[in-house]
């Protein structure tokens, strides 16, 4: 769920990729006002599944309520603090004098005045860092397929749950990796044959008719050339450009797919190990959590700031993008995830941080597919429940059913298991702004363990060097519930977890258009102003839920 760009979605096929993100896009999207907010917008009167922002402020402020600022947690891979779409909605530690390098608060972190980073150390901030499946097999290999054939099957018989991952990440290991190289080779020859492709154009704009045109070369790179070209005419992403424009914009995505992909050869080195160096911790000592620095941003912060902005940006000189909680919130940077899967520990004390230091609303849009310290991460969130802070965690963008392929950390400690152990934890799917494929075609989906569904393709948001771009992902679809939350928590502080989430569920609008209704627990996009009505009626000042009368007033709100 980290970086996803463009171009770093492409894993279903060069075309395919393009279909994802570029939709609807008759003009150019930095120019393109309604696009950079889209997300915002009143599914009553525009038919187009926003989340209904504005007219959620405006009946809490009908109903006399006063917002309270809320704490928003961004465990991510940094965010920019002084971006100017956000520095006016940073959280500030009350207790902790800047820069004197003490711990004033006494919370064993010295100068976390805007939050901390759990991947730093004093020799700097890690940047690329292992896939967890790297990290078991390198564990484990030595453990179950050594070279002592009589001990491998000891010690398979006598940790079955840990052999079992290790089987589980040695095949996903051998797969992706060799998909990771793969795909750098695709991208690195796309972006080689871009001077071909300019050269075929003749200065003439990307069109199907001007393509169709150009003579069968004898050259086989020109021939690749003219297939890329083929493909790419039929996007709109592409279609029409001029030879500039398309140079430019392939440019750019190429190298956002080989930025992406280029790390894998540390992601998948087994002896590749940064982590000793920079951080200095005792990794496998779980209840170690006096560790790491108060870099807020880290070497690339580009996710974290755009979930970030989605959640608490304002708009500042020509740009209009502003978050869902952007008149309520402030975002505290707890770095947890590196260019690689975040580790258990760190995810951990990530969580546990911002629960002590007052957040009330999580937002976690990272996952894996093996977790070996989920207990000490499922304790962590039974302690973020006992303190009454909502984790609000990314569905995934594999386009899997997370019941059968499961995205650590998760809210449900058995696939069979009727609810989750813990009730403060959302699930968030990814929908577009295309009624008609309403499940972005990434998202990770299932009615019982994805709650909810929300904007999370073609999202409009801070990102580093205080620019904007679009990205997409669950990990964007996640943010905005998070800043949702944060709205209805900021008007009505009695809010409990377990109710907001409740709000959110049964008042999201539905759709049942290509089986969508089946994607999530809600069979929906949410809507804050509806959820905003839902809470304020069943739960504001003590109320406590009538589900009967919920249900019937849900469903004649749906009929309309």
């Amino acid at each position: 769920m980290k970086k996803v760009l463009l171009a770093a979605v492409f894993l279903a096929g060069f075309h395919s990729a393009f279909a994802q993100e570029a939709q609807a896009k008759s003009v150019d999207p930095k120019e393109d006002k309604d696009l950079m907010t889209w997300y915002h917008k009143d599914f009553g009167t525009t038919k187009v599944y926003g989340i209904n922002t504005e007219n959620a402020y405006k009946y809490l402020e009908s109903k006399g309520l006063k917002p309270k600022t809320v704490v928003v947690g961004v465990l991510d891979s940094g965010v920019q603090v002084d971006h100017p779409g956000l520095i006016k909605n940073i959280w500030s530690n009350p207790n902790e004098v800047p820069n004197n390098g003490k711990d004033d608060d006494g919370n064993g972190y010295i100068d976390d005045v805007h939050g901390w980073n759990f991947i730093g150390g004093k020799n700097g901030d890690v940047d690329i860092d292992n896939m967890e499946v790297t990290r078991m097999v390198a564990k484990y290999k030595p453990v179950f397929e050594g070279d002592d054939s009589t001990k491998n099957k000891a010690n398979q018989a006598k940790m079955p749950e840990e052999f079992a991952m290790y089987m589980k990440s040695k095949e996903l290991f051998t797969k992706k990796s060799v998909e990771a190289k793969q795909s750098l080779q695709q991208y690195t020859m796309i972006n080689d044959l871009i001077p071909n492709m300019i050269k075929l154009l003749g200065g003439k704009s990307v069109t199907a008719e001007n393509i169709s045109a150009i003579k069968a070369p004898t050259e086989q790179k020109d021939a690749i050339a003219l297939n890329i070209l083929t493909q790419v005419a039929q996007s709109p992403e592409f279609k029409g450009k001029s030879a500039a424009d398309f140079e430019t914009t392939m440019k750019k995505e190429m190298k956002g797919a080989i930025d992406h992909f280029a790390p894998a050869a540390k992601q998948y080195d087994l002896s590749y190990d940064t982590r000793a160096e920079i951080v200095g911790d005792n990794y496998d000592d779980y209840n170690q959590k006096n560790y790491g620095n108060n870099d807020y941003q880290g070497p690339d912060a580009e996710h974290g700031t755009h979930v970030a902005g989605i959640i608490a940006g304002l708009p500042q000189g020509k740009e209009i993008q502003y978050g869902v909680a952007s008149k309520v919130a402030k975002i505290m940077s707890v770095r947890t995830v590196p260019n690689g899967d975040e580790r258990d520990k760190d995810v951990a004390n990530a969580i546990k941080y911002a629960v002590d230091n007052g957040a009330k609303v999580l937002n976690m849009s990272f996952g894996k597919p093996v977790s070996p310290g989920k207990n000490v991460v499922w304790d962590a969130f039974k302690y973020a429940e006992d303190k009454g802070v909502l984790l609000v965690k990314a569905a995934g963008n594999e386009n899997e059913d997370v019941a059968e392929h499961l995205a650590y950390p998760t809210n449900f400690k058995n696939i069979t298991d009727d609810k989750p152990f813990v009730n403060n934890v959302i699930v968030v799917g990814a929908s577009t702004n295309r009624n008609s494929e309403l499940r972005a075609s990434f998202s990770n989906f299932n009615k019982k363990m994805v709650n909810v569904f929300a904007p999370g393709e073609e999202i409009y948001s801070t990102v580093p060097t205080s620019t904007y771009e679009y990205l997409q992902g669950t990990s964007m679809a996640s943010p905005v519930v998070a800043g949702a939350a944060a709205v209805l928590l900021a008007y009505m502080p009695n809010l409990k977890p377990n109710q907001i989430i409740e709000a959110l569920v049964k008042s999201s609008n539905p759709s049942t258009e290509n089986q969508f209704g089946d994607f999530s627990q809600a069979g929906g996009v949410i809507d804050l102003k509806r959820a905003a009505e839902y809470a304020y009626s069943n739960f504001y000042n003590g109320k406590t839920s009538a589900v009967k009368k919920a249900t019937k007033s849900v469903k004649k709100t749906v009929k309309k």
